[in-house]
């Protein structure tokens, strides 16, 4: 690869200040108004996508996880030993996520 190529591709790898309109489809995952279990390098989050861009995700209705317990058995029953509701939305910067899923239970709001 020649180096004026090789600096073609690295502008284009390096373009990052282009804002994903919420109407947009950005994948068949993300979705505005799915309810989502994040988890970031530093923590478990739950919530409601409001809208999403190129460097972060708009949650609502979100929670931190400090404990989900067995991990399975959250995912299955929707259950956590221990929930820090937001008061506020919440912004989760996309390059800390580490992975995520669809939440198919309400959202966690209290603590048991």
């Amino acid at each position: 690869m020649n180096n004026e190529l090789l600096l073609l591709v690295l502008k284009e790898l390096t373009k990052t200040n282009e804002t994903i309109e919420p109407s947009q489809e950005v994948s068949n995952f993300w979705a505005t108004g799915k309810k989502y279990f994040i988890r970031t390098v530093t923590m478990h989050v739950t919530g409601e996508l409001v809208s999403i861009c190129d460097k972060e995700i708009h949650l609502k209705t979100a929670a931190w996880i400090a404990d989900s317990g067995r991990f399975h058995e959250a995912l299955k029953t929707g259950s956590f030993d221990e929930v820090e509701p937001f008061v506020e939305d919440i912004i989760v910067n996309r390059g800390a996520i580490v992975d995520a899923t669809i939440w198919t239970h309400d959202l966690p709001v209290l603590c048991k």
